[in-house]
């Protein structure tokens, strides 16, 4: 095989496995995105129906880092000294009659803001 035809066949076997990727991790087209801000957080979730959370976007909104928090639910996560962070749920979580999808920002020790996203 010459050098060119092996380039042509990385280049198309790397782009076949991004492509396939890109399936695997992209969310179902059935889901909804709704997004909010605080005074220093904007919380984002992604949901299908009322009840199925899939995921929660907590980004600081000065950039600065800190101890993000996202819960819903019996859900509890955190994660340390960063300024934007992506929790995965993936989970069905019934409320009524809406559902709270909240996140909150910690800093040197104490809670600087709690934010919640309702869905309805």
């Amino acid at each position: 095989m010459t050098p060119t035809r092996r380039r042509a066949a990385a280049t198309a076997a790397a782009l076949a496995a991004a492509c396939a990727l890109g399936l695997v991790t992209a969310p179902p087209a059935s889901a909804e995105v709704k997004s909010t801000c605080g005074r220093y957080i904007c919380v984002a979730t992604a949901y299908q129906g009322r009840d199925y959370v899939q995921d929660i976007t907590v980004t600081t909104r000065d950039g600065l880092r800190g101890t993000l928090r996202a819960f819903v639910g019996d859900h509890r996560d955190s994660k340390a000294n960063v300024s934007r962070w992506r929790f995965v749920v993936n989970r069905e979580i019934r409320a009524y009659p809406r559902l709270a999808v909240c996140g909150g920002l910690d800093r040197s020790g104490r809670v600087i803001e709690n934010h919640c996203v309702m869905i309805p």
